[in-house]
């Protein structure tokens, strides 16, 4: 179903609800829960969702799997998603906090034909089926580390945050430190308590992440410049350790997804 409010199918009797909507380039939702638990898929753009935990970056071909009840914000660049709000009941395996998950191409056909469902009294045959299948392939999806653990202290998570939305690599421990009127071991010893990664560390995911989300309108080039690394070679080495895969792959689906849609708008002129 399109553009549907889960606020006003809630307390429907299927226990999958399929629900897709497109949003306007960089739409942000504010803190916000559901009942359900929540599948966030993106067909197209990048997502960004952020609770009290953490910071987690949802490009296209990923989802997330957001737990019932767990406040969320999210932020969505050119997104149509498909989205799915599932009884609990239903799902006992679900993750409690938030986990990113490839998705196939068998689970996205899956999702794009839940999208096509119009919610009536009962479930058909087929739709039954096709939730039932829906659900065994997320049970077995593959996670992807493409989050960033927030800290719990407020001053800490506020330099996080700002990092989050302007990353530099000239940025240091000691800037860090000063900034919080700490030492740098103070720092590194409540940094890792809170987030189970150094400073540094943390550093490294959180400009991975952000570029990440830059690839779909920057070239590898622009971003690592925009970070200050010394080369383009630079960030995607340190890309590829952390995420497993070059930053061009990324770049290539995007581009792929872009022409298509442009290709049917020129179709229907």
């Amino acid at each position: 179903m399109r553009n549907a409010s889960i606020a006003d199918l809630d307390s429907h009797s299927w226990e999958v609800l399929p629900i897709g909507t497109q949003y306007p380039p960089d739409t942000v939702l504010p803190y916000h829960r559901h009942r359900r638990a929540q599948l966030l898929y993106g067909s197209t753009g990048v997502m960004q969702v952020d609770t009290q935990d953490g910071s987690w970056t949802v490009p296209t071909h990923q989802a997330v799997l957001i737990p019932a009840e767990v406040e969320h914000l999210v932020r969505f660049i050119d997104v149509t998603t498909w989205s799915l709000y599932i009884e609990p009941t239903s799902v006992p395996w679900w993750p409690n906090r938030c986990t990113v998950i490839t998705v196939s191409p068998l689970l996205r056909e899956l999702l794009q034909t839940a999208d096509t469902f119009e919610i009536t009294e009962m479930t058909s045959p087929h739709q039954h089926h096709v939730f039932a299948l829906l659900l065994l392939e997320l049970q077995h999806a593959s996670a992807v580390p493409l989050e960033v653990p927030l800290p719990r202290d407020s001053k800490l998570r506020a330099l996080c945050t700002h990092y989050l939305a302007a990353p530099e690599l000239s940025v240091s421990n000691q800037d860090w430190a000063r900034d919080l009127m700490l030492s740098q071991r103070s720092l590194d010893r409540t940094f890792k308590d809170q987030t189970g990664m150094s400073p540094a560390a943390w550093r490294t995911r959180a400009r991975v992440l952000v570029g990440l989300r830059l690839l779909r309108t920057q070239t590898i080039t622009q971003i690592s410049e925009g970070m200050g690394y010394a080369s383009p070679a630079a960030f995607t080495a340190a890309f590829s350790r952390e995420i497993g895969r070059v930053p061009s792959s990324f770049q290539q689906h995007s581009t792929a997804r872009r022409t298509a849609r442009l290709s049917r708008s020129g179709a229907r002129s």
